[in-house]
């Protein structure tokens, strides 16, 4: 492939009902309607090649952020799609308001479905698209914006607490059970801390893929790893050939999740040797030694991220193949539970997605174009822009 020029990463994210792409200077969401119609929303990204934003270790938190960001703009404006038409089926029937459906993302509130939605986005996205972006997200609505950033925050918090908060109470229920009397700064309590968290990861991973609308989404989830490893083994973006690639892939934001819980045993380990000497024996025993070295974890959640980064980077680049290949496992097991096999329709989603992010990267100066609405994937691939689309 050297004589090939070099093209831009692109990364990715399963919505509901459809896939988001983005590229250095492009992204593009591309949904189903339940009536079969596709939905396109993409716009050109400013592409950030230089500056504190792309130093080492800064860029991952930055990307992380931007990630987060785009994504829940992404999934907000997926779930309104699918409550639109769930309403109007509704509307249409001659059944009762009983008979209504849960929605995927309840615009008025936040109910277990939706949060697992959002925790499952997380999961379901690409953590790296090469260069950190910024720049307008891909939202509609001045309100559908501030409602989508203000959802943002909620799975954040709650991302908090299942991943950080409760390993260290599950390390300290097995520090009392088992009668082990470690510190709580201790490296072999952290090491309990991060098989905790794994095992939380995993479980809560196994029990929201249970949900229908949260496996949908990891059938997309798998259809985006899927058009992605098409493009980048050079390959025509068809149906045949995506369907012939495999659902992992090493920059996938599952393994940025497995790989946090290993780094964290090792940045905590450190920092509670450190911290541990200057930690003050405060009034109220262990449970408020152990609430104060919760509070000083978070400030360390940047820098874990950002190492994390850096780590997934290298992996993705240099143990794809071969016996350091054995290094992505870990996080290849995992995301046999966020991504599932998806059917020729959905991999037409995360195609059209990516042809859609293609053509804006291939065309950024081209006036931005509101949302664009094709029949069937057949329809889409006759767009003479779209069609041409092959990285």
């Amino acid at each position: 492939m050297s004589d090939q020029p070099a093209r831009p990463y692109i990364g990715g994210q399963a919505v509901i009902e459809g896939v988001m792409m983005r590229s250095p200077s492009s992204v593009a969401i591309v949904c189903r309607r339940r009536s079969g119609e596709l939905v396109v929303r993409e716009q050109p990204m400013t592409a950030v090649s230089k500056g504190p934003r792309t130093w080492p270790f800064v860029r991952g938190v930055a990307t992380l952020v931007e990630s987060l960001r785009l994504g829940s703009q992404a999934l907000r404006w997926s779930a309104d799609l699918y409550e639109q038409d769930l309403s109007a089926e509704e509307a249409g029937s001659a059944k009762g308001p009983e008979s209504k459906r849960p929605s995927a993302g309840q615009a008025g509130g936040v109910n277990l479905t939706s949060l697992a939605l959002s925790m499952a986005a997380i999961a379901a996205q690409d953590v790296e698209p090469a260069q950190v972006t910024g720049g307008p997200a891909p939202g509609g609505s001045a309100e559908g914006k501030k409602r989508g950033g203000g959802m943002g925050m909620i799975p954040i918090l709650f991302a908090v607490l299942l991943f950080v908060a409760a390993p260290q109470a599950g390390a300290e229920l097995v520090n009392k059970l088992l009668g082990l009397g470690l510190e709580v700064t201790s490296p072999a309590f952290q090491a309990i801390t991060g098989v905790a968290k794994l095992a939380i990861v995993v479980g809560y991973l196994l029990l929201i893929r249970q949900i229908p609308e949260v496996r949908r989404v990891f059938q997309y989830h798998g259809a985006e790893h899927k058009a992605i490893s098409t493009y980048e083994a050079h390959e025509v973006l068809e149906v045949e050939n995506a369907r012939r690639k495999t659902a992992m892939h090493p920059r996938c934001g599952t393994t940025f999740l497995v790989m946090v819980a290993l780094v964290s045993i090792v940045v905590f380990s450190v920092a509670g040797a450190s911290l541990g000497a200057l930690l003050p024996k405060l009034p109220g025993g262990r449970l408020v030694e152990s609430v104060t070295f919760f509070l000083m974890k978070l400030p360390f959640l940047p820098l874990i991220a950002a190492v994390t980064f850096e780590i997934q980077r290298i992996f993705a680049r240099y143990c794809t193949t071969g016996p350091l290949r054995a290094l992505l496992w870990p996080g290849f097991l995992v995301q046999k539970i966020t991504t599932a096999e998806p059917d020729d329709a959905q991999l037409e989603i995360a195609l059209a997605s990516l042809r859609a992010t293609l053509w804006r990267e291939a065309s950024v100066a081209a006036p931005v174009q509101p949302d664009r609405v094709f029949a069937d994937y057949s329809k889409l691939l006759a767009d003479p822009g779209y069609a041409g689309a092959h990285g």
